[in-house]
């Protein structure tokens, strides 16, 4: 863990994802402004992206307390791999919803942005938002499989001292 591999860090996906979302958040023309924003959409969008951003925060420490859950599940599972793997299939269902509705919300936010962006950056937002979408609603098997590859790399370890 703490690795720049995605694959030796199960958080890493998950921080992609949440840094992109952010990126998105704090790069629209309505963040830049100091005074309340005069045009409607801009005022819309800048609402949006506070509510988008309390969500975000929302999402991110159920993440990190269903990756607490999980390793709490894999350690008392021990050795028992059927028991490991259902018990973190078990706490990936519970959080999943979560994931899925931090998309939809994501979906929400980027539309809501649309119209006060300028066009290359609306192209990139459209090339963007299905990625970071499907890293978002990956996210509870994608932490369950870096915790089980972290576990199994660590049992391959000792296994070789």
């Amino acid at each position: 863990m703490g690795s720049a591999d995605p694959i030796q860090d199960p958080d890493m996906s998950l921080r992609t994802a949440l840094a992109a979302a952010a990126v998105l958040a704090f790069a629209t023309p309505a963040f830049a402004q100091d005074a309340p924003p005069a045009d409607p959409a801009a005022a819309a969008a800048a609402q949006a992206e506070a509510a988008f951003e309390a969500r975000a925060e929302a999402f991110q420490q159920a993440m990190v307390t269903m990756q607490g859950e999980m390793q709490t599940a894999l350690t008392a599972a021990g050795a028992d791999q059927v028991k490991a793997n259902a018990d973190m299939d078990a706490i990936a269902a519970r959080y999943q919803p979560q994931a899925d509705a931090f998309a939809t919300d994501l979906d929400a936010f980027i539309t809501s942005q649309l119209p006060v962006m300028p066009p290359e950056e609306q192209a990139q937002m459209a090339q963007m938002g299905p990625m970071i979408r499907a890293q978002i609603t990956g996210a509870p098997a994608t932490v369950k499989a870096g915790l089980l590859q972290a576990a199994a790399a660590a049992a391959a370890r000792a296994t070789a001292q």
